[in-house]
């Protein structure tokens, strides 16, 4: 009896031995035989991050402002209605009205329909625009002068008479007019030249400097 028992234990270990030599082999040997697979294991822990890649070229400098350039520091727009402004004739030396108010920055004002506040000590760019009828000229005077290199005009037509100056003050809070030039004979502004609407004025005012 102890002689078959051992034969049978050596029988086993024969047996056992080329289903354990490795896990793959083994798994594969129980499932031939109807085994049930093992629980897969856990997966391992995640890596730790990778370098970050290098930084990419610098991109191209802009282009540097031009040292000195005039800008916009301050404007307004001031605008008339023909017929109901100006619906008189504009002697000699007198000036025109824009009494009313377009676009502006609120430093520019009106202090009357004819005549406009520089508050701040500078250069302006004025441009004016006026329908006028006949032969006609137009000037800026600036506290009371007329400035002889404003005048702008024309010898015949109904078109508009259009004005570009650059206008320097000394003082604070000038005063700016656009006028009928003195001893020139007086101006008419027709209401609704070309149809039936009102014919626009303007006077645009920007401080560059």
């Amino acid at each position: 009896m102890l002689r078959v028992l051992t034969l049978v234990i050596a029988l086993a270990s024969c047996l056992m031995s080329p289903v354990f030599a490795t896990t793959e082999r083994g798994d594969h040997l129980f499932q031939e035989g109807g085994g049930v697979s093992g629980i897969p294991g856990l997966a391992g822990p995640e890596g730790a991050p990778g370098l970050a890649g290098a930084a990419g070229a610098a991109g191209i400098q802009g282009i540097p402002g031009i040292p000195g350039a005039p800008g916009i520091l301050d404007y307004s727009d001031f605008f008339a209605l023909m017929g109901p402004d100006n619906a008189g004739l504009i002697p000699g030396g007198s000036a025109v009205a824009f009494p009313r108010i377009g676009s502006t920055t609120g430093a520019i004002s009106a202090t009357g329909p004819t005549t406009f506040s520089l508050p701040t000590i500078g250069t302006y760019l004025v441009q004016f625009q006026v329908d006028v009828t006949a032969a006609a000229q137009l000037q800026l005077r600036l506290n009371t002068i007329p400035l002889p290199n404003t005048v702008v005009g024309r010898a015949t037509g109904t078109t508009q008479i259009i004005g570009v100056s650059l206008v320097t003050t000394t003082t604070s809070n000038s005063i700016l007019e656009v006028i009928n030039p003195p001893t020139n004979v007086p101006l008419t502004l027709p209401p609704n030249d070309g149809g039936t609407h009102p014919v626009s004025a303007h006077l645009t005012i920007i401080r560059i400097q």
